[in-house]
C-alpha cells in the first residue's frame, strides 16, 4: 500500500514534471515537424519561431537587413554614384531583387552561373566580373548576351576579345565588354594607361562588340582598418584608373561606367573616380567588416548591422567553462566568429559536425539545449555552405530565401 508521505511526493514530482514541460514549450513547441518542409514550401509561417528550426542554419533579422539596403541606397541617392550590387555575397534572388527595388541599377557576379541565375530571373544590367577564357565560360557568355541584350561581362587580354568576337559572329550575337584594369590586386586587370584604352578602343572597332567602360576592384582597400587609410589606400590604387578615364574620354571612347569599390569604401569611391559601387557585404555584414572601423569610429564598423547570424544548438555539456555544438568545419565555424549578445564566449571548433563555445568568465554559463547566434567571419564563404536563408521579425519566422547560387563546379 502507498503511504500519505509517497502519495504526497509522487505527486510533487509530477507536478514537478508538468511544469518542466510547461517551461520548455515555446510559441511553436506543439509545430508538427513532420510538416515542416510542406508548409515551408506554400510558404506557410504561421507558428514557426526559432526554435524549430534545424541547425546549424542561416538567420536573417529582415529589419536590419531591410535597414542596411536602405543606408546604401540612400547614401549613393545623397552622393550621385550608382550601386551595382555584388551578388557573390548571398547569392539569393530574393536579397538581389530587394536591392533592385531600392535603387540598384544592376547586378554583379563572380561566376557565369550566377549570371545566369539572376539575370533568369528577370533582373536586367548584369555585369560579370571575370573574363571568360574557356570554351564553356565563353560559349555561355554569348548565348546569354543573345537571350539578354543588358548583360555585359568585362576581358583584360585582346586574346580573349578575339574569341568572343569569333564565338559571337557565329551566333549572330552583339557583347557589352568593359575592360578590367588594374587596381592594386595582383589577380586580374590590364595595365592602366595605354595598354587599357588601346583594348578599349580594339573592342569598339570590332563589330561584335561594344565597348561600356572600365571595372577597377581596389580589394585591398576594402578591408584596410580605419576609415582615413582606406581612403588613402583607395586613392592611390585607383590613381592609375583614372588616367586611364582621362586617356579613353580624350581618345574620344565612350566611358559609360567605371564600376568597382566595397562595402568598406561605399562612402570614398566617388571622389576616386568611380560611378557605381560593386558592394555586397553591406546586406549582410561579417565580423571581418565589423574590424575595420568606420568614419566615425576607428575600432568599429557600425555604417551597416549585423542582420545575418548562423543559428546554433548546445548539443553536449561534459566540460568545464565549455560546450559542444552542431556548428563545425563544414558550417564553416572560425575562431574570428563572433556570438551575437555574448562576448564572452569565444568560439572553436572540434571536427566536421562539432563545434565549440568557451569562457573563462566566473559566474558564466550555457544550458543543454540551447539556441545561440553567431555572426560568421566572411559570408563569401560561409554562404556558400547553406541552402537557404531563414528570414525572421524577432523569434518569429517571416520567409525562407533560397541561397540558389551557391552550386558546385558543374553549375558554375
Amino acid at each position: 500500500m502507498t503511504s500519505r508521505r509517497e502519495f504526497f511526493a509522487a505527486a510533487a514530482a509530477g507536478i514537478a514534471c508538468q511544469n518542466r514541460l510547461r517551461a520548455a514549450k515555446t510559441a511553436s513547441s506543439e509545430f508538427p515537424y513532420a510538416e515542416f518542409e510542406a508548409r515551408v514550401a506554400r510558404r506557410d509561417f504561421r507558428g514557426m519561431t526559432k526554435d524549430v528550426l534545424p541547425t546549424p542554419c542561416m538567420l536573417v533579422d529582415l529589419d536590419l537587413f531591410e535597414k542596411n539596403v536602405k543606408t546604401m541606397a540612400d547614401n549613393c541617392k545623397t552622393t550621385g554614384i550608382n550601386v551595382r550590387p555584388h551578388v557573390k555575397v548571398h547569392k539569393s534572388v530574393d536579397v538581389a531583387k530587394r536591392q533592385i527595388a531600392e535603387g540598384a541599377i544592376g547586378l554583379t557576379c563572380a561566376t557565369i552561373a550566377e549570371a545566369e541565375l539572376m539575370s533568369g530571373a528577370g533582373i536586367k544590367h548584369v555585369l560579370w566580373t571575370k573574363q571568360p577564357a574557356s570554351m564553356n565560360n565563353i560559349s555561355r557568355a554569348v548565348a546569354l548576351s543573345k537571350r539578354d541584350p543588358t548583360f555585359m561581362f568585362v576581358v583584360d587580354d585582346p586574346q580573349v576579345t578575339d574569341w568572343v568576337e569569333e564565338a559571337a559572329a557565329a551566333k549572330n550575337t552583339r557583347l557589352k565588354i568593359g575592360v578590367s584594369v588594374f587596381a592594386g590586386m595582383t589577380r586580374q586587370g590590364i595595365e592602366n594607361g595605354q595598354p587599357a584604352v588601346d583594348l578599349a578602343q580594339r573592342i569598339t572597332k570590332s563589330k561584335r562588340m561594344s565597348f561600356e567602360g572600365f571595372m577597377a576592384y581596389s580589394g585591398g582597400a576594402a578591408h584596410t582598418k580605419t576609415w582615413a587609410a582606406r581612403r588613402k589606400k583607395s586613392s592611390d590604387d585607383l590613381a592609375g584608373v583614372r588616367e586611364t578615364v582621362d586617356l579613353a574620354r580624350k581618345a574620344g571612347l565612350p566611358v559609360n561606367f567605371v564600376s568597382g569599390g566595397s562595402t568598406g569604401t561605399y562612402n570614398i569611391d566617388k571622389d576616386n573616380g568611380l560611378t557605381e559601387l560593386e558592394a555586397g557585404s553591406y546586406v549582410f555584414m561579417d565580423t571581418n567588416y565589423f574590424a575595420v572601423g568606420g568614419k566615425q569610429n576607428d575600432a568599429l564598423y557600425t555604417d551597416f548591422d549585423g542582420a545575418l547570424t548562423v543559428l546554433t544548438t548546445v548539443d553536449s555539456k561534459r566540460h568545464p567553462n565549455q560546450v559542444t555544438t552542431d556548428y563545425g568545419n563544414k558550417a564553416l565555424t572560425r575562431p574570428t566568429d563572433q556570438v551575437k549578445g555574448m562576448p564572452w564566449l569565444k568560439v572553436g571548433s572540434q571536427g566536421a559536425e562539432y563545434g565549440t563555445l568557451s569562457w573563462t568568465d566566473a559566474g558564466r554559463d550555457l544550458k543543454l539545449g540551447e539556441r545561440v547566434e553567431i555572426y560568421c567571419t566572411t559570408l563569401d564563404m560561409s554562404t556558400a555552405v547553406y541552402d537557404r536563408y531563414y528570414v525572421t521579425r524577432g523569434d518569429q519566422l517571416v520567409d525562407v530565401w533560397p541561397i540558389m547560387g551557391r552550386g558546385g563546379a558543374a553549375q558554375r
